[in-house]
């Protein structure tokens, strides 16, 4: 691993921020158990997730509510810490295609979540679009030859809505593979970079339902290759974000086969021909409630949501989903399905989970967490507290502007992902300071 992250650092290499981003996402599904304010200390950004994006498509403009009061949001923080409103996430791409089309309705989208940003109380906006110019959960129903405009219009969209929030700051969240940078092409990122404040770059999910065999869905050297690249098409490393996820993802490995290895075993088709997930792959959180036992009081769900996280079972003969729903289609009840919490017909991927954690492998050349379960054919990717504190040390040393976590609450296990990345921001903010301190004395004299 040392190697990559040498190789790392001399493409990266640039000056040194004295203040680096310290960016928590804050989803709308995980509010209950949360950081206290030693835990949660030195987060500089706040993202709350998310608005929809058609909600400011229309005149007058849809009204968005936080699931949260943004004066509860504030109180979770050090004071002065920036609170951000996403909008988008997965499979919400439609208010955005709308809203980039023409200059009109890039002007109505812009003032709109301008005046939303006002009557709220955000000081900034994260515009999450998954992704401009397609490969986003809709690519199968809306071809990527539809959205070729896209990369056109979205640079647009980015700067009118720059121009709307004036000097309140705007960032965006890109993706981590370079498949899925369709729009973000050197001509176009050139045009971004005058738009946006900061880039939040998703380095996790580098391994995800449309691959068909192993590989790590985040790693440092899968950091370093997307950082690289989007320093290659023109962003400036000191506007990069790098991304960390509070969650484990799982693939089904075929019948049969025996994987030694982290990488290259081949899978069981993850994604049907119409783009739909087959339940063959999935998410863990490092949540409390997934290194716990269920609750020994559980209720009948009375809005069909189950699982860990929540004190609701399904109905007599009803599955829980791994996504925390009840039903009874092959997707409830199937592999990922949440035994503790109803009927489940599939493997119990929790145990494997639990497994996974206390049997982990470290590919040190890779610089990431992996295990193979034989019992169960799971292959598990995943980034641990060591890699994160790595991870962060060397790319911080090297210029990036900072990293981001999705999301808040999904380690409250232990906290231990989130007091990484606190520990090692600390420690490299202090040096800094040291640093910059030092160079002023010196051209002084």
């Amino acid at each position: 691993m040392r190697s990559i992250l040498m190789l790392g650092a001399a493409a990266l290499a640039t000056a040194v921020a004295a203040e680096p981003k310290y960016v928590l996402y804050f989803d709308q599904y995980h509010t209950t158990d949360l950081p206290d304010k030693a835990t949660a200390a030195g987060i500089n950004y706040v993202i709350t997730a998310f608005a929809n994006s058609s909600l400011f498509t229309t005149e007058p403009a849809g009204v968005y509510t936080p699931f949260k009061p943004l004066s509860e949001v504030r109180s979770l923080f050090d004071d002065g810490t920036k609170v951000c409103m996403a909008i988008g996430g997965w499979a919400d791409t439609a208010g955005f295609s709308e809203g980039a089309k023409t200059d009109k309705s890039r002007k109505t989208f812009a003032r709109n979540v301008a005046s939303t940003l006002d009557r709220l109380g955000y000081d900034c906006v994260d515009v999450d679009w998954e992704y401009p110019a397609g490969n986003g959960e809709d690519y199968k129903r809306i071809p990527n030859s539809k959205k070729k405009d896209e990369i056109e219009s979205y640079p647009k969209l980015l700067a009118e809505i720059k121009t709307a929030i004036g000097t309140k700051e705007l960032s965006i969240a890109v993706p981590g593979l370079e498949r899925d940078m369709i729009a973000y092409t050197a001509k176009q990122v050139r045009k971004i970079n005058k738009a946006v404040d900061f880039v939040n770059v998703m380095t996790y999910d580098l391994m995800n339902r449309r691959d068909t065999s192993t590989a790590h869905h985040v790693s440092v050297q899968g950091t370093l290759k997307a950082i690289e690249t989007y320093i290659a098409r023109g962003f400036p490393a000191s506007k990069l974000i790098g991304g960390i996820p509070f969650y484990a993802k799982w693939f089904t490995t075929k019948k049969g086969v025996k994987c030694t290895g982290p990488t290259g075993c081949p899978t069981e088709l993850l994604e049907a021909a119409d783009g739909s997930d087959t339940g063959f792959s999935g998410a863990i959180t490092f949540e409390k409630g997934n290194f716990a036992a269920a609750p020994s009081n559980l209720t009948v769900s009375t809005d069909a949501s189950c699982g860990v996280g929540t004190s609701f079972k399904c109905a007599e003969g009803g599955c829980c989903s791994q996504y925390g729903f009840c039903g009874d289609t092959t997707a409830h009840c199937g592999t990922g399905c949440q035994s503790a919490y109803g009927k489940c017909d599939g493997t119990d991927v929790l145990a494997s989970f639990q497994k996974a954690i206390t049997n982990g492998q470290t590919d040190l050349q890779a610089g990431a967490e992996w295990y193979w379960d034989a019992d169960t054919s799971l292959f598990w990717s995943w980034d641990t507290p060591e890699l994160i504190s790595t991870k962060i040390s060397v790319l911080l040393n090297s210029g990036l502007g900072g990293f981001m976590a999705w999301s808040l609450a999904e380690d409250s296990h232990d906290w231990s992902h989130l007091k990484a990345m606190q520990t090692s921001i600390k420690a490299f903010s202090k040096r800094s300071a040291r640093y910059h301190a030092r160079s002023h004395i010196s051209r002084r004299r």
